[in-house]
């Protein structure tokens, strides 16, 4: 792969990963509700669940869902079903969790599995794929846009769950954490329409 096209594809990985989105959204309301320590599983199982989602699309799995239109609709479907799901559950979200049995982060095997019904996920990884590899060396190719990835998603997605973090104690007042939840899952939903379009 040339320099600059590197290049490009880790400015592409860098600002599909640290713009606003589903995964980002909740990172930062997991950042506020329960600590940056307590979001790192959440923040590496995105990582993983990217990463293997690049590398199916690059072996196949986006020629499939271009193929049968009707299973990335259904996945783009199942997937804001979801995020509305988890919308809610952090708009009802009415105190911090100060390690609460109740109460849990996301964990490693969730958010992983979220990356495979996460309509944001998709789009970077299928245009990630159709953009960045080459026809030469194309297996080769693959692995350099999955590598790219995982070193720039996970530092870039963190940052979301310590701004949280940062503003954790700002929001142990009641009231603001009422509205701070409702907004961040209002954004979460808005969130979605770029993509369910």
């Amino acid at each position: 792969m040339q320099a600059d096209t590197l290049l490009a594809l880790f400015l592409f990985a860098f600002t599909t990963s640290i713009t606003p989105g589903p995964n980002n959204m909740m990172l930062f309301a997991s950042g506020v509700n329960f600590g940056f320590v307590r979001t790192i599983p959440h923040m590496l199982g995105i990582g993983a669940g990217f990463f293997l989602l690049l590398i199916a699309v690059g072996f196949g799995l986006g020629a499939l869902l271009h193929s049968v239109p009707v299973v990335y609709t259904a996945l783009k479907f199942a997937g804001g079903a979801y995020l509305i799901w988890i919308a809610w559950k952090i708009g009802t979200s009415r105190s911090l969790s100060e390690g609460k049995a109740s109460a849990q982060p996301m964990t490693f095997i969730g958010a992983a599995a979220f990356q495979w019904v996460n309509p944001k996920a998709w789009v970077m990884a299928v245009s990630a794929m159709a953009t960045y590899t080459s026809s030469e060396s194309y297996l080769f190719s693959v692995l350099v846009v999955g590598v790219v990835f995982a070193l720039v998603n996970v530092p870039s997605v963190s940052t979301w769950a310590g701004f949280g973090s940062a503003l954790r104690q700002w929001l142990s007042e009641p009231s603001r954490l009422k509205w701070f939840n409702i907004t961040m899952a209002v954004l979460l939903v808005i969130s979605l329409w770029p993509m369910l379009k």
